[in-house]
């Protein structure tokens, strides 16, 4: 079936559906990433948005059920240059294609996807729409144009848990699969603000007993449970909205050790009294270098994000321990008197790199430190 693609500054791009068919609206970013598509597509991070992989090609190696990062899907639209309907791999279970249609994901295929992406990063991310049941071109404009913006909104109670659960299941290797948790040393309380599994796998690798809350849990009931330290994750969107979880963070400041990333990293620095701001068109791919500053170390880092904090608005009661080495945006703080650090980046991966999988040690010292 044919499809369509439309921008809200009128671009347009011709192609054929993926997935399911159907018309969906979202802001339109893209991924640089040659693999990892799958983990892409189940990162709650992305609701909201119109995923483009850069990558010519998406597809090879299929889909399997061990790599999926959340209980679903959450992303808006899905669109590549050319779909791979015949994956060659040992763990695939189904075609690309045929998650899509499953999962109710209405994507596009066999456009011009570097002319999309160089349209984008010149004129920035910005709403479109994916369409094979309307193939007027204005019409979608037009869409797209009246859509919501995703600036203001709150995504993250369209991806959190609805209740309270524990995870023990540990990272994966080839010849055994996901490790059974070790004996837990720390009890963690993470936050889920669209969190992806390989950050709760990481989390009890290190020995962590984990328990995972909804976005809106009050710091006082996170204190009754008495944890080690509390984890932020990552998560869609604007943080700015979020201002349940920022009046949490500013309650558990100073009592309990804090870590967090991506959106949870954001969140912290407004808890701070830090502000962001919205980048042209984001970071998202696995290999953005970041200089780690207490070592003048560069790492090669997995992100996904549209938002940044502003450097001056926290160097007051923090320190930056990372910056991009791209556009020298803050990835990384650590509070100059408390026990709180974050960073923008992904240490998880998942599917990599793994430069900065110490950070969770990180973490762990800090829990030994404030026992």
């Amino acid at each position: 079936m044919k499809a369509i693609l439309a921008l809200a500054d009128g671009r347009v791009f011709y192609g054929k559906t993926l997935g399911a068919p159907g018309e969906v609206t979202g802001e339109v970013v893209f991924n640089t990433s040659l693999s990892g598509y799958q983990e892409i597509l189940t990162d709650p991070s992305y609701c909201g948005e119109i995923v483009t992989m850069t990558y010519p090609q998406i597809g090879n190696y299929g889909i399997n059920p061990e790599d999926v990062e959340s209980r679903q899907p959450f992303l808006s639209g899905f669109v590549v240059k050319d779909a791979c309907e015949f994956p060659s791999n040992f763990r695939s279970t189904m075609s690309l294609s045929a998650y899509l249609k499953e999962n109710g994901i209405v994507g596009i295929q066999g456009i011009d996807t570097r002319a999309l992406v160089k349209h984008i990063r010149d004129k920035g991310a910005q709403t479109g729409i994916i369409s094979s049941l309307d193939l007027d071109p204005a019409s979608l404009v037009e869409k797209a144009r009246k859509a919501p913006s995703i600036v203001g909104r709150d995504l993250v109670k369209e991806v959190t848990c609805d209740k309270p659960y524990s995870w023990n299941e540990g990272t994966w290797s080839l010849e055994e699969g996901y490790a059974q948790a070790p004996e837990a040393k720390y009890k963690v309380v993470a936050y889920d603000f669209g969190i992806k599994r390989n950050i709760l796998r990481n989390l009890v690798s290190a020995g962590c007993d984990v328990t995972v809350v909804p976005a809106t849990t009050p710091a006082e009931e996170v204190l009754a449970m008495n944890p080690d330290g509390v984890f932020l994750s990552n998560g869609p969107g604007d943080p700015e909205p979020i201002t349940y979880a920022q009046e949490a963070i500013r309650n558990l400041l100073g009592k309990k050790p804090i870590f967090g990333i991506c959106l949870g990293h954001q969140l912290l620095s407004i808890a701070l009294g830090g502000k962001t701001y919205k980048l042209k068109f984001g970071h998202r791919g696995g290999n953005q270098p970041v200089l780690r500053e207490e070592t003048g170390k560069v790492e090669i880092t997995s992100q996904n994000h549209g938002f940044a904090v502003d450097t001056d608005s926290v160097k007051e009661v923090a320190v930056v321990t990372h910056i991009n080495l791209n556009d020298d945006t803050v990835e990384g703080i650590r509070h100059k008197d408390l026990e709180a650090f974050s960073v923008q980046y992904h240490p998880e991966a998942s599917p990599g790199p793994h430069d900065a999988q110490y950070l969770f040690k990180c973490f762990t010292d800090m829990m030994d430190k404030n026992k």
